[in-house]
């Protein structure tokens, strides 16, 4: 399944809970939120070796359930490098394992090139605008 692939086959039924009963707290690098069936991780500041365990912490929880759905929002990103790849990346796997994914919007020229530099921009396609929630 692709990043920008449509919703079929992974969304929840209509009416169906989110999987995400208490999300973390809010932290200097991140906070979680939903839009509809989707978990929306909001990150922010300076994502590096000292700070990506807080946004994994958010991302954990988000790719804990069957079947997660997750977008990962980092246009308030001022900088981020392989610490924050790493935990994408097992944070995207957790969730495609589970039958679910994990995409990326908002990415910034750096992220853009860090990914491609590491030959993850085709695992990560980024989205260009968080996806409207369908009625």
């Amino acid at each position: 399944m692709t990043p920008e692939a449509d919703d079929r086959g992974t969304r929840r039924p209509a009416g169906a809970e989110c999987p995400l009963a208490q999300p973390p707290a809010p932290n200097p690098c991140a906070r979680t939120r939903t839009l509809g069936p989707v978990v929306v991780i909001e990150a922010y500041g300076e994502i590096d070796i000292a700070t990506a365990g807080l946004l994994g912490e958010h991302l954990d929880a988000a790719t804990a359930g069957p079947q997660p759905d997750v977008l990962v929002d980092l246009r308030s990103v001022d900088f981020f490098d392989c610490s924050g790849l790493r935990v994408l990346c097992r944070a995207e796997t957790r969730a495609r394992q589970r039958g679910g994914r994990l995409r990326l919007v908002g990415v910034g020229i750096g992220v853009e090139r860090l990914l491609r530099g590491a030959g993850l921009l085709e695992r990560f396609r980024p989205l260009p605008r968080i996806p409207e929630e369908r009625p």
